[in-house]
C-alpha cells in the first residue's frame, strides 16, 4: 500500500491532520522555518545579485534529518506548511533540503482544518508558487538589508544593542508624530446651550443650539461661543424668545451588520472587546486554527486561516450559516439572499474571512474544551460570522428644529424598532467612537410634537467644555493606522507591535503608546537621515511592489536595486554626518554639587541625564526635567527609605530602592558596597524539614515571585506575595495576598479546601 507524507509547520497542526488522514499518511511537522539567512553576517551578496546565504537554523539539523528520513521512506510529499507568503518559503527550503529526486513533491494548501476541507485540499495539490516565495525572499532581504546595516551605525552613534527595521521604524514614527502632535495642541474654551422644552405639558425633552443667524456651529473650534460671557449673552436673549417648531422629519433607518473578521479587524476587536494584545490574539487564533482537543472527536479545527484580508465566504459555509440562522432565531433574522462584503482594493484575496469551520459548534458546546481566554476569543469570531449574515437593525428616527429668534436648535430622538444583528453582536469604537455610539443606541423616545406649534421653554443649561489633543495610539488604533497607510501586512502587525516595545522605544501605559526618550532620539535621527525609509508612502509602495512579485507582474530583483542604490548613498552619508549621541556632552549653567565642575548633558540607557564634566574622576550624576521654556532643572534625589537591617558584607543600613521591577533592598553605601538583598516575608517555607525563609524574587522576564531561600536544595516557589499570618480557620501558617476585578485586594488560605478570604479594599 503507497504511503504518503505530509510536512506541516507545527506539531499540533500535525496532530489535527494525523486523526483525520488516518494510517496511508505520515505527518511530520518543520516547527516553522529550517533555514534563514546567518545572524551574525549580513548574509546576501550586494554585489551579485543579492544572493542570499541560507544557513540551517540552529536546533533544526535533527529535525532535517528526520525529514529526509521519512521522504524516503514515502511514495509522495506533500508541503503543508501555512496558506501564507511565509509558508511558500518554509514549503520552499523542506523541498531543498530534504533534495528528494524521482518522487512527486506537491505543495498542499489547508485553509481550514476539517476532514472534508483536508481532503479536498490534497485533491487540489499544486506546485510550489516560486513568486510567492520570491515575494518573501524580497520582502526579507530587504529586511535585512535596513536591519543589519543601520543598525550598527545607531550602535556606534547611540548605544550597542539598538535596531532599525523597514517597517518596525515607520511604527515608531507614527507614535513619535502623534505624541508631537498631543504636545503641540493648544486647548479652546467653547461653549454649548441645551434647552429643555415642553409641549402643552409633560414629559419634556432636549434640544441642543445648532444655529445662530442660520449659520450652523458645525465644529467645536468654531462655536461661535468662545466664552462664559458669550454663552450668557445668548442665554438672557433666549430666555426672552418664542421658542416653536419649525419642521418635524420622521424617518426610518437601518444599519447593516460588519463584515467577518479579517486579520487586522480581529486584532482591534479583541483589543477593544477583551484587552488582548495583537502578539495574544494571533497566538491564541493560531491554536484555534491548528486544532484543539474536542472530547472523544480528538484534534479539531476550529476556524479557518487567521492571517488574511479578504472578508469574502464560500458558498458552502454561507449556506450552513445560514439554515442556523434560521432555526437558532427564525426566518425574521435571516436575509433573503446572503449578505457579501466588498474587499477593499488592495486585499489580496487568497484566504476566506476568518470564521468557524462550523457555525453549529456554538460557544456554549465548546465551553467545557477550551480555556478562558480561547473561548473568548472564538465567541468573539462566532458571533461576528453568524452576526455578518443576520438582517439589518431598524431605527425610527426623527428629527425636530426648533427656532428661538435668531437661534436655531434640533432635538433627535430614536427607537430601536427591530435589532436585528444586533441581537448576538454590536461591534465596538475607539473610545470616543464608543461613547458617541452608546449614546446614539440609547432608546429616545421624543413626545409627538407638532410643526407650527410654540413649544415652552423651561430651563437653558450653558456647559464650558474645551477641545482636546487627538488621542494617542491604543493597540487597536495603531494596527488601523498601520492597515490604513500600508504599512506592514496583516501577518505583521503582530510582530510590529511586539518588536516596538521590547526595543523600548515604545512603552504601553493604561494601553495607550507613549514613545520613550530612546524612541524620540533614535526616530529623530533616522528620520533626518533616512527619510524615504522612514516615510509611510515610500514603505506602503514597498509592500505593493511585493504584492506585484507575487503576482508575477514585477522581478524581485529589480525591487532590490531600486532601492539599495539611493539607500546605499544614504547609509554612506549617514555614517559621516550623523552625530555622536553617546559621544555629546551638552554644557550647562548648573554647577557639580561634588566638584565644584560644569554639568553637562549626556545620553545614557534611559535617556538624557546630568553628569560631571570630569568624569570619570567625578561620578556624579543627576536626573532634569525641563521646565516650559526649555531651561533644565536638576531632580533632587529622594533619601532611601531604612530598612531597620544592615548589610551583610559591610554592616552599614540596608535602605528601600525601587528599581525596574519594583522596590529592593540594598546597602547604603553604594557604590563603595554594591551589595544587594533579597526583601524577606518572614513566612518560613512550608516544605517539611527545610527551615528556609520566602524571599522576594524577579524572573528573567521581570515578574514578581516569592521562593524559599534554601533553593536550589529547595525548590518551593509561589506567585503570590505570602503574608505571615495564620488562617484562623484550617490553621495554615501563612496566607496568600492576592488583588482581581471580583473581590479587589484581599487575603486568601493556600489551602484550596479551606476557602477562607479576607477583603482588605472594598472593590467598587
Amino acid at each position: 500500500m503507497s504511503k504518503s507524507l505530509i510536512i506541516v509547520e507545527s506539531p499540533a497542526k500535525a496532530r489535527t491532520l494525523q486523526r483525520y488522514l488516518g494510517k496511508s499518511f505520515t505527518v511530520k511537522a518543520s516547527v516553522g522555518h529550517i533555514r534563514d539567512l546567518p545572524v551574525k553576517t549580513l548574509g546576501v551578496d550586494v554585489e551579485h545579485d543579492f544572493q542570499p546565504t541560507y544557513v540551517t537554523i540552529r536546533g533544526k539539523g535533527k529535525i532535517i534529518s528526520e525529514l529526509k528520513s521519512a521522504a524516503q521512506s514515502a511514495d509522495e510529499v506533500y508541503l503543508a506548511p501555512d496558506p501564507d507568503r511565509e509558508g511558500e518559503a518554509i514549503a520552499w527550503h523542506i523541498a531543498s533540503a530534504i533534495d528528494v529526486s524521482g518522487k512527486p513533491v506537491r505543495r498542499v494548501l489547508f485553509h481550514e482544518l476539517t476532514k472534508k476541507a483536508i481532503l479536498a485540499a490534497i485533491e487540489k495539490a499544486t506546485e510550489i508558487d516560486l513568486h510567492k516565495f520570491e515575494a518573501q525572499q524580497a520582502r526579507r532581504i530587504l529586511d535585512r538589508l535596513v536591519g543589519y546595516q543601520i543598525s550598527p551605525l545607531l550602535w556606534d552613534k547611540v548605544r550597542r544593542g539598538l535596531s532599525a527595521g523597514r517597517v518596525q521604524s515607520v511604527a515608531v514614527r507614527m507614535v513619535c508624530e502623534r505624541e508631537q502632535e498631543v504636545g503641540d495642541f493648544k486647548s479652546m474654551e467653547y461653549w454649548s446651550i441645551t434647552a429643555e422644552l415642553q409641549q402643552g405639558g409633560p414629559p419634556p425633552f432636549l434640544a441642543q443650539l445648532e444655529q445662530i443667524d442660520g449659520q450652523k456651529l458645525t465644529n467645536k473650534q468654531n462655536s461661535c461661543i468662545a466664552s462664559e460671557e458669550t454663552a450668557g449673552n445668548i442665554v438672557t436673549e433666549l430666555s426672552q424668545c418664542v421658542f416653536t417648531i419649525d419642521k418635524v422629519s420622521k424617518k426610518k433607518t437601518k444599519r447593516n451588520p460588519s463584515p467577518p473578521f479579517i486579520t487586522s479587524s480581529l486584532q482591534i476587536e479583541a483589543n477593544r472587546k477583551l484587552r488582548f494584545s495583537a502578539k495574544k490574539t494571533m497566538m491564541l487564533a493560531q491554536r484555534l486554527y491548528e486544532g484543539i482537543a474536542i472530547g472523544e472527536d480528538g484534534p479539531t479545527g476550529l476556524i479557518t486561516y487567521m492571517r488574511t484580508d479578504s472578508t469574502r465566504i464560500n458558498d458552502e459555509a454561507l449556506a450552513q450559516v445560514r439554515d442556523y440562522i434560521l432555526k437558532a432565531y427564525g426566518n425574521q433574522y435571516l436575509p433573503a439572499k446572503a449578505n457579501i462584503y466588498k474587499a477593499k482594493k488592495s486585499a489580496q484575496d487568497a484566504h476566506e474571512a476568518i470564521r468557524p469551520t462550523d457555525a453549529a459548534k456554538t460557544p456554549d458546546t465548546l465551553a467545557s474544551f477550551l480555556d478562558k481566554d480561547m473561548l473568548a476569543l472564538y465567541t468573539l469570531i462566532w458571533k461576528r460570522f453568524v452576526a455578518s449574515q443576520m438582517e439589518q437593525a431598524v431605527y425610527d428616527q426623527t428629527s425636530v428644529s426648533i427656532q428661538a429668534g435668531k437661534y436655531g436648535f434640533k432635538a433627535v430622538g430614536s427607537i430601536v424598532r427591530f435589532l436585528g444583528f444586533m441581537t448576538l453582536y454590536v461591534e465596538s469604537g475607539d473610545e470616543t467612537q464608543a461613547q458617541q455610539q452608546a449614546d446614539q443606541e440609547k432608546d429616545v423616545l421624543l413626545p409627538d410634537l407638532q410643526e407650527g406649534v410654540r413649544v415652552e421653554l423651561l430651563k437653558l443649561d450653558p456647559k464650558q467644555h474645551f477641545t482636546q489633543p487627538p488621542p494617542r495610539y491604543t493597540e487597536a488604533t495603531l494596527v488601523k493606522a498601520l492597515e490604513e497607510n500600508g504599512v506592514g501586512r496583516p501577518s505583521t502587525y503582530a510582530s510590529i507591535l511586539s518588536t516596538i516595545q521590547e526595543k523600548e522605544y515604545v512603552k504601553l501605559e493604561q494601553r495607550k503608546f507613549f514613545p520613550t526618550d530612546l524612541g524620540k532620539l533614535v526616530n529623530e535621527l533616522l528620520v533626518l537621515h533616512f527619510p524615504a525609509i522612514m516615510n509611510t508612502e515610500f514603505t506602503a509602495s514597498m509592500e505593493q511592489n511585493l504584492d506585484r512579485v507575487e503576482e508575477g507582474s514585477v522581478d524581485w530583483l529589480k525591487i532590490l536595486h531600486d532601492f539599495y542604490s539611493p539607500f546605499r548613498q544614504a547609509l554612506d552619508q549617514a555614517k559621516e554626518e550623523m552625530k555622536p549621541v553617546k559621544r555629546s556632552a551638552v554644557p550647562t549653567d548648573i554647577k557639580c554639587k561634588l566638584c565644584e565642575g560644569v554639568m553637562v548633558i549626556k545620553w545614557g540607557r534611559k535617556g538624557e541625564f546630568l553628569a560631571c564634566e570630569k568624569y570619570p574622576e567625578c561620578k556624579n550624576t543627576q536626573d532634569f526635567k525641563k521646565d516650559d521654556e526649555g531651561h533644565v532643572v536638576p531632580l533632587e534625589k529622594e533619601e532611601p527609605l531604612l530598612s531597620g537591617e544592615t548589610c551583610e558584607k559591610c554592616g552599614q543600613p540596608l535602605v528601600f530602592k525601587n528599581g525596574r521591577y519594583g522596590r529592593f533592598l540594598a546597602c547604603s553605601g553604594y557604590p563603595g558596597c554594591k551589595h544587594i538583598q533579597a526583601e524577606k516575608t518572614g513566612v518560613r517555607c512550608p516544605v517539611a524539614d527545610c527551615g528556609g525563609e520566602l524571599i522576594k524574587k524577579v524572573s528573567k522576564k521581570g515578574k514578581v515571585f516569592y521562593s524559599c531561600d534554601h533553593y536550589p536544595k529547595c525548590n518551593f516557589a509561589l506567585w503570590d506575595k505570602p503574608v505571615n499570618q495564620q488562617c484562623p480557620d484550617c490553621g495554615s501558617p501563612y496566607l496568600l495576598e492576592k488583588e482581581n476585578k471580583k473581590q479587589g485586594l484581599h487575603l486568601r488560605c493556600p489551602n484550596e479546601k479551606c476557602g477562607y478570604m479576607l477583603r482588605l479594599t472594598e472593590n467598587d
